[in-house]
């Protein structure tokens, strides 16, 4: 493969003129003098343009299910894009390979989760939610259940109704007035929430929390419930045992809809298809992106149940909604070559039974440094909770998200990508990754943490 020879300084120099980046202190980004520019990436490592391998341990942004450097995922695009590079689904018209993507995720989703809506985007499957279940309700004659249950930290996109519904706080405080019709309770954190409390006690204190706020809402107000099966920008929480069943029995005791966000969890990232498979639960709505094309295009999804599909037939309008890019030939096409990689290699196999308890062990070898509070890790995904004091969740500069940013940045300077959120150094590897490069990250990630020590302790006091 011929590889471009860029002119890494002038990029830099574009990126800082041109380029906004995505979520990012520009002012910062002016002062550094522009972005890491990188150029190639193959397996589970990036390259920079000084040519230096860093170990993806984002798999990108949550996504790269299957590694890096799939010709066959770039055929299949090239394939698509000869035949029928583009049409829409607005004109009562469907191409093959949206029919044949939405046949075969309804395979993998199970139960009566049967139906497929298209979008390009995680946040736009969520708002696809958020005006599906609004329709659902009204069309049942029930349009006073506007209001959707979230969670506090909880991410569910950046677009509007992504942020008004999800619960991070510095997203919220910005871009207001947020659209209204959302509540929010407390996220299973317990290393946060319930430190030393009883597993089952805080798990029933955590579900307690939505039947309250169902009650005090009303339940004649309340539409759905939407969480993460695991989430993972809010800092990869892992609920404790038995939380989800009992939110599933709240959510039906109240006759209101469950939507799980799969965004992350999907497509093998918990040793499931889906996270609500290893929860055993039946969810309504599923909203799912990243791991459906590995990234490689964008595309999203969302999976809708029989009975929700029923009214959508039977109400007699247009449920006005969809996008330029809904059902997207070339990405459809992606998106299925990619699951036949995942369905051929076993890989939603391996992270169940052989890479992912493998990684859970490799990691848990972190919990005797001195920094470290917490290691928490399900299928292939996982977060290293740094404290001040060990045995304790104190932390460094007696204020939370001091120390995640500086462990990170040591990290990535080591040849680790990770992501620092709040005070946890967050792993979540392409599905493909090695037990050597399991071994390496963990190497990465203990010697980093040693190197900053000093630079932590020296954090004043809030």
């Amino acid at each position: 493969m011929t590889l471009r020879n860029h002119d890494i300084a002038e990029l830099r120099r574009l990126d800082t003129a041109h380029h906004l980046p995505a979520q990012a202190d520009h002012g910062l980004m002016q002062r550094l003098g522009g972005s890491t520019i990188i150029t190639r990436a193959n397996g589970c490592h990036i390259y920079d343009g000084d040519g230096r391998a860093i170990l993806d341990g984002m798999a990108g942004l949550w996504c790269v299910q299957v590694g890096y450097g799939r010709e066959e995922l770039a055929q299949a695009a090239y394939d698509q894009m000869i035949e029928l590079p583009y049409y829409n689904t607005f004109f009562k018209t469907a191409t093959p390979p949206a029919v044949k993507l939405a046949a075969k995720i309804a395979s993998l989703m199970g139960g009566n989760l049967s139906h497929v809506f298209f979008n390009s985007s995680g946040s736009e499957a969520v708002d696809t939610i958020i005006r599906l279940t609004r329709f659902y309700w009204a069309a049942k004659g029930q349009p006073e259940k506007q209001v959707i249950i979230a969670r506090n930290n909880a991410y569910h996109g950046s677009t509007l109704g992504g942020v008004s519904l999800g619960g991070m706080g510095p997203m919220r405080a910005q871009g207001g007035p947020l659209v209204p019709g959302f509540e929010h309770i407390m996220q299973p954190y317990a290393f946060n929430l319930g430190f030393g409390e009883d597993e089952e006690s805080f798990c029933n204190r955590a579900v307690q929390e939505l039947e309250d706020k169902i009650l005090a809402v009303g339940p004649e107000r309340v539409a759905a419930f939407i969480g993460e099966p695991v989430q993972g920008a809010g800092g990869v929480i892992i609920p404790p045992a038995g939380y989800w069943p009992k939110i599933e029995a709240v959510c039906r005791k109240y006759g209101i809809l469950l939507i799980c966000d799969e965004v992350i969890c999907g497509y093998g990232r918990l040793g499931e298809w889906f996270g609500f498979q290893k929860y055993g639960i039946k969810p309504d709505l599923i909203s799912m992106a990243k791991g459906l094309s590995s990234g490689y295009l964008p595309i999203s999804a969302v999976g809708v149940a029989d009975h929700v599909v029923e009214v959508l037939r039977e109400v007699g309008t247009d449920f006005i909604h969809g996008y330029t890019y809904s059902g997207h030939p070339t990405c459809a096409a992606v998106a299925l070559a990619n699951i036949a990689i995942l369905e051929r290699e076993h890989l939603v196999d391996r992270v169940r039974d052989d890479i992912g308890p493998y990684a859970q062990k490799a990691f848990a070898t972190l919990r005797d440094h001195p920094l470290v509070g917490e290691v928490r890790m399900t299928g292939l995904l996982g977060a290293v909770e740094i404290v001040s004091e060990p045995g304790t969740n104190h932390r460094f500069g007696g204020k939370e998200g001091k120390a995640g940013p500086i462990a990170r940045d040591a990290c990535i300077k080591n040849g680790l990508m990770v992501r620092g959120i709040r005070d946890s150094l967050v792993f979540c590897p392409p599905l493909i990754i090695t037990e050597a490069e399991v071994d390496k990250a963990v190497d990465i990630i203990r010697r980093s943490l040693d190197e900053v020590t000093p630079a932590l302790r020296a954090i004043p006091v809030a």
